[in-house]
């Protein structure tokens, strides 16, 4: 799947930023060049360094000071954010794991989500399952909401995490809307409702394989 331009320039100023902090052996506790310093180095615009400088500093690698400037976070308590944090910086084979890792949670969630998922929470997937049938222009949306709530319905609040923030990392490099549709939400929803963990697990199977096909 291609990146598309607006996100090249942000994946692009990411790793600039990284070879600053090499270039000018800047380790934990250093200061890094202020925005402007970083814009005219970079030849890019102060909003995009700014949204790439966000970025880092949610991933816990840099720190914002008021008053002081940004500094390198030390990263050693934080080995996940380290690996998550190379992926998005890193080339397709990173990408395709991050992707790949994805599915294996969600699939350890959804199975168990058969055994634990509760009255209530198939009432909010009806629910959601109705709301797409009414409104054609928040598909998107809803579908997202689907399977977040699918997803949480496993009971098990890190696997839960480790989904939200694979998703969030995904969906910033190439804009990922989701991938279950409204036929498919309904699948899992019947499956899940009769407990049915094996076809659940077929059912993913082939959508991952159909995805995978299409990139």
């Amino acid at each position: 799947m291609s990146v598309q331009p607006t996100e090249k320039v942000y994946i692009e100023i990411l790793k600039k930023i990284q070879a600053i902090i090499v270039e000018d052996r800047l380790k934990a506790g250093d200061k890094l060049p202020s925005e402007r310093e970083l814009s005219d180095r970079l030849n890019a615009g102060r909003s995009s360094v700014r949204e790439a400088l966000r970025a880092l500093e949610l991933l816990g690698l840099i720190e914002t000071r008021r008053g002081e400037g940004t500094f390198i976070r030390e990263a050693t308590g934080h080995r996940l954010v380290e690996v998550l944090a190379s992926f998005i910086l890193n080339d397709e084979k990173a990408r395709h794991d991050l992707q790949e890792t994805r599915n294996i949670v969600i699939k350890d969630c959804i199975e168990l989500a058969t055994m634990r998922i509760t009255s209530l929470d198939i009432s909010k997937l009806e629910k959601l399952i109705q709301k797409m049938e009414q409104s054609a222009q928040e598909i998107n949306n809803l579908c997202k909401a689907f399977e977040k709530n699918v997803i949480q319905s496993c009971g098990n609040h890190l696997l839960y995490r480790l989904y939200v923030e694979l998703t969030g990392y995904g969906s910033s490099l190439k804009g990922t809307d989701s991938n279950w549709s409204p036929e498919f939400c309904k699948e899992v929803l019947s499956l899940l409702a009769g407990k049915n963990a094996q076809k659940l697990t077929d059912l993913l199977s082939k959508q991952n394989d159909a995805l995978n096909a299409i990139e």
